[in-house]
């Protein structure tokens, strides 16, 4: 079984839709301990810091290994002229990156870090995103359901956030947390 070391309710649901069986066990990372200049690197570091916490705070088994189950790690974060967009600390910093994002091109990076059998696989899968271009109004609307400020780069693929994005440029899921077919390759692999 999958052990998901995040909190995060849309990677839950993304395993559960792929039929996933997996377990929470939220690591408790302090993600702000946790930094790096190029966006791609930052969020491998998150992923695995969160895992292998995880990984660490399973039972030993009677013959004192740890249990075999799987681990799964994840952290996401836009990247936007420059700088590395998380979660929005409040509604204004949310209107004000909505505001400077409307009608352009972000990249949405999300660190992979599983632990199974032994083997430790590590990886970061970017998507191009391009946000449509909103009036202050819409923003100010979006921004008023709360839903940005839950999400790494201030918006949810799956939510309301699906009517502020034009187009996207590679993995779909991967926008939303977790790149599952990064994931179902990694599974194979692990048998």
């Amino acid at each position: 079984m999958l052990l998901l070391a995040s909190a995060s309710p849309a990677r839950r649901r993304l395993l559960e839709q792929a039929g996933i069986a997996h377990r929470v066990h939220v690591s408790g990372v302090d993600e702000d301990a946790i930094t790096h200049p190029e966006p791609a690197r930052l969020v491998q570091l998150l992923a695995h810091a969160k895992a292998h916490t995880v990984h660490n705070q399973m039972a030993p088994t009677a013959g004192g290994a740890a249990t075999t189950t799987a681990v799964l790690g994840c952290d996401s974060v836009l990247a936007f002229s420059g700088e590395v967009f998380g979660k929005p600390a409040d509604a204004a910093e949310a209107i004000a990156r909505w505001q400077r994002m409307a009608g352009a091109w972000g990249e949405l990076h999300t660190g992979h870090c599983l632990l199974a059998a032994d083997a430790e696989r590590l990886e970061t899968v970017t998507t191009r995103v391009q946000f449509a271009p909103l009036s202050d109004a819409e923003i100010e609307a979006y921004v008023a359901t709360g839903e940005p400020l839950q999400c790494a780069g201030g918006f949810a693929l799956e939510g309301r956030g699906g009517l502020v994005v034009e187009r996207i440029e590679g993995c779909y899921s991967n926008v939303i947390g977790l790149s599952l077919p990064l994931l179902r390759r990694w599974l194979q692999s692990a048998g």
